[in-house]
């Protein structure tokens, strides 16, 4: 089986909805995955955007230690606070400085940005980030710690006016 993720609220390869654009709507997106690996014990989720003028791109939104039994988070599950997140679920900062999804804002003129949704299955129950850490201390400890992962990628550009 493979490790799949679908989502109601955006398309792969689509323009980004309004609803996921900071000055929009800054919603989370609702996500589905299925198919994860034997031996998977957590999910986590990142938002990355490889196209910001960082340097680096800009991490939208890090979620970790989703319990394995879960396979949905629902629109707007990042909202600051977490509240609406599975219990044991942990938000990071983005690089908005806060816990919580943070939508698209490319600068006006700078043109399309990918923006990268990806769910990973974990070989562990928890990773050890926090609500303090960066998406980059998240990349890391996913990087030892992922049996899978599925991506949406969908576009946005600020034309500014």
């Amino acid at each position: 089986m493979t490790f799949t993720l679908t989502s109601a609220d955006i398309r792969d390869g689509g323009v980004l909805p309004d609803a996921q654009v900071k000055a929009l709507g800054d919603t989370s997106p609702q996500l589905s995955w299925s198919g994860a690996p034997e031996g998977t014990k957590s999910f986590a989720v990142t938002c990355f955007d490889p196209d910001a003028p960082t340097g680096s791109g800009f991490w939208h939104w890090t979620v970790a230690n989703i319990p394995a039994k879960v396979t949905e988070l629902a629109t707007g599950a990042g909202a600051v606070g977490g509240a609406n997140l599975p219990r044991g679920a942990v938000q990071g900062r983005t690089d908005y400085g806060e816990a919580g999804f943070g939508g698209a804002a490319p600068p006006p003129g700078h043109g399309p940005h990918r923006y990268i949704f990806t769910v990973f299955a974990v070989d562990v129950d928890h990773l050890p980030v926090g609500a303090d850490n960066s998406g980059a201390i998240f990349g890391f400890n996913l990087h030892f710690h992922t049996l899978a992962k599925a991506s949406i990628t969908a576009t946005y550009e600020n034309l500014g006016g």
